[in-house]
């Protein structure tokens, strides 16, 4: 699990750059508000196809593909709800708040991927008695 840990903070940088690159081409053409959405919308379907890739190593499906906003959504949520309570409710410096929000909802976004991209871990299997002839033993 660590490896996956270290691959997925590494996607979550390279999308980083992906949104911020394709936001600032985006604003060339449309205002912002519209290259804010499309490079999201480009930096996920990038993140999703890493992530699984590069990160789990699993195959993408469509299934697959159809629920990642969801781990994305969660992140967005998890992150504004957390700005605003260490803002509002906590006092927190509002340049410090959104990073320690984002740290908070990281480990949330990781396990959600890896359970939507990888799914449950398969069990681990037996070993067959000795000397059995079971036909799953040919």
């Amino acid at each position: 699990m660590p490896t996956h840990v270290l691959r997925f903070a590494l996607v979550g940088v390279l999308n980083t750059g992906v949104y911020y690159g394709l936001y600032l081409l985006f604003r060339l053409a449309v205002p912002y508000w519209m290259a804010h959405l499309l490079a999201i919308a480009c930096a996920m379907v990038f993140s999703f196809f890493l992530n699984c890739l590069y990160t789990f190593r699993t195959r993408p499906t469509w299934r697959k593909f159809a629920l990642w906003p969801l781990t994305n959504a969660t992140n967005y949520v998890m992150t504004t709800v957390g700005v605003i309570v260490l803002v509002s409710g906590l006092g927190m410096d509002e340049r410090v708040a959104p990073l320690v929000a984002a740290a908070a909802a990281i480990p949330v976004t990781f396990l959600l991927s890896r359970r939507l991209l990888v799914g449950r871990s398969a069990p681990v299997p037996r070993t067959a008695p000795t000397g059995s002839t079971g036909s799953a033993d040919r």
